[in-house]
């Protein structure tokens, strides 16, 4: 059995990659044959969470031709979505590897502007969409015109659900500075996490104890902390967890956060604990870190990767 999860995309990207053999100023670069994704933080989670053999509804906001295009994508990948009028056009976004180097380079383009109209459509479809007991997974960059507290603005629509939050900026800095009643998971990267706290997290014991300042804040009832190639640090009341990155060859990091929320919500939706549920996620970023731009996580690297990211009391 698994409970309900719920995604949801406001600022979705058509996902292009492509290559060049050197990124040199001046010059035409004769690109690959691009590979086309759909992208987004919820989009992705979602994707990651069919990949994994789970279930979940996407809410992705979409419009003019490339948003066309990218719905093409979606119902091809076999992810159940319903899509929402976006104002203006879908944006694209660009990954370039230089083969020379295997540096990779990420041009993001910008959403459109989201008024009071867009904003009330979403609330309206969350509020009859949301499923009270279900996790609802709110992901990625929130589109331009939003207010900062715009997170706690979307909880609110979905009474009785369980929020998940990964996102960042301001957006981030709001929900840490003024909590968003019943959030249940708040994850970040190690960057963020030194910023919020305004000073260096060295150590995992140094992130943790932040982590669960957090938590006893009230800001989430669980704070998940990513320290990149190391592993990611997890608090919750009572109880601060450690899980190991498997080491891997590493592609692409495009998609490896992503990888890693849809196993973690997948993990508490079908019933498992937060350690469990760390360990599949941190093993599903490594995994996702092994494919190629834009792809995710697949299952067999994941189920290979687990005892690698078995979690510990830190």
């Amino acid at each position: 059995m698994q409970a309900p999860i719920l995604t949801l995309t406001l600022n979705p990207a058509l996902d292009m990659a492509t290559a060049v053999p050197d990124i040199l100023p001046g010059h035409k670069l004769r690109c690959t044959d691009p590979h086309l994704d759909p992208g987004g933080g919820g989009l992705n989670v979602s994707r990651a969470i069919k990949a994994l053999g789970g279930d979940s509804l996407a809410l992705v906001a979409l419009g003019g031709l490339t948003g066309d295009r990218l719905a093409g994508l979606i119902r091809a990948e076999g992810v159940t979505f319903l899509s929402i009028l976006g104002p203006g056009e879908t944006r694209q976004s660009l990954t370039v590897t230089e083969e020379s180097s295997g540096k990779q380079f990420r041009f993001m383009l910008p959403g459109p502007v989201w008024g009071a109209a867009e904003r009330a459509r979403v609330f309206t479809l969350l509020s009859a969409t949301a499923r009270p007991g279900g996790y609802s997974v709110i992901s990625g960059s929130q589109p331009p015109g939003v207010p900062a507290d715009f997170p706690a603005q979307l909880a609110a629509s979905m009474e009785g659900s369980l929020v998940v939050l990964d996102t960042s900026g301001a957006a981030l800095f709001e929900a840490v500075k003024t909590p968003i009643p019943g959030l249940q998971v708040l994850r970040m990267d190690g960057e963020e996490g030194e910023e919020l706290a305004g000073r260096k997290l060295e150590t995992v014991a140094q992130t943790a104890d932040f982590a669960a300042g957090l938590v006893a804040r009230g800001v989430a009832q669980r704070v998940i902390v990513a320290r990149g190639a190391e592993g990611n640090v997890l608090a919750e009341a009572g109880r601060r967890l450690f899980s190991p990155a498997p080491k891997v060859k590493v592609k692409s990091t495009v998609g490896a956060g992503d990888s890693f929320v849809a196993a973690f919500v997948l993990g508490l939706a079908r019933g498992q604990d937060s350690a469990q549920a760390l360990a599949m996620a941190s093993a599903a970023a490594a995994a996702a870190v092994m494919t190629d731009a834009t792809m995710l996580c697949r299952a067999e690297d994941v189920m290979r990767l687990m005892p690698e990211a078995s979690a510990r009391e830190v």
